[in-house]
């Protein structure tokens, strides 16, 4: 996958925003005000919440030792960072975007969730 392809897909959930809170080099996608994506422009990498905790997290770190690691920070949240060009095949890096929005999404408040 693309980092044009990631950034489209992440934009186009519902109630999806782009911000750039520290520069040009991440972007970070919000829904609801709250972050369900950190995107390195420059590194190619992606922060996607992949669990309610760092133990549900760990899985998929288990699944790819060479391409997800614990997310600076927030990890211990259950956020890793995935690399873009490793081996972490595309249906699966959809299904963490997935997971990260709908878990955020989860956790709003219902009059900021997308309708």
């Amino acid at each position: 996958m693309t980092m044009d392809e990631l950034i489209a897909y992440c934009a186009a959930k519902p109630g999806a925003e782009e911000t750039y809170p520290w520069g040009e080099a991440e972007l970070v996608c919000k829904v609801g005000g709250k972050a369900f994506a950190f995107v390195g422009l420059d590194v190619h990498t992606v922060g996607l919440k992949c669990g309610a905790d760092a133990e549900a997290a760990a899985v998929w770190r288990e699944r790819f030792p060479d391409d997800i690691t614990v997310s600076g920070y927030i990890g211990r949240y259950g956020w890793n960072t995935i690399a873009l060009k490793g081996a972490v095949p595309d249906d699966d890096l959809l299904e963490l975007v997935d997971g990260s929005y709908e878990a955020v999404v989860a956790r709003l408040p219902k009059r900021k969730r997308p309708v």
